[in-house]
């Protein structure tokens, strides 16, 4: 495992959540109808002014019913990756040291410095001696 991946688990996480609110606010917007007002008259005498209101959907959804499927496909793609990259991480997690895990999930989870690692750490740990312990097993890995 490279340690780029690492920090793609968080935008992966993210990714995930922007994109099932894509999705909803998707699903949102198909059966959103669109509405307005106009003012006309009477065709006969006396011409009496009138407002009238009308809603319906848009005409490009009518139109082209097959954009928004292949919008919300092409998201579903995106999350399927993003969740592929999830769990990839998360499977090699489990097959690491459970103090490895803990400076990992601190570190770039947890977004903490490596001072603050240490501190969580503790038995004397300092911010270098994590940073190196973290280092070293990366360069063995």
């Amino acid at each position: 495992m490279e340690k780029h991946i690492l920090s793609q688990y968080i935008d992966a996480c993210e990714l995930i959540k922007e994109t099932e609110e894509d999705i909803t606010r998707l699903k949102k917007r198909r059966k959103l109808p669109v509405q307005d007002s106009v003012k006309g008259s009477m065709h006969e005498f006396p011409y009496a002014a009138q407002n009238f209101h009308i809603e319906g959907l848009p005409y490009s959804f009518i139109e082209h019913p097959s954009y928004l499927e292949k919008e919300e496909e092409l998201l579903k793609f995106r999350k399927e990756d993003a969740e592929k990259i999830k769990l990839q991480v998360e499977a090699w997690m489990n097959t690491i040291p459970q103090r490895m895990q803990r400076i990992i999930r601190m570190k770039f989870f947890e977004e903490k410095t490596w001072g603050e690692v240490a501190a969580r750490l503790g038995r004397k740990a300092t911010a270098d001696s994590v940073r190196m312990e973290f280092n070293n097993f990366m360069s063995a890995a």
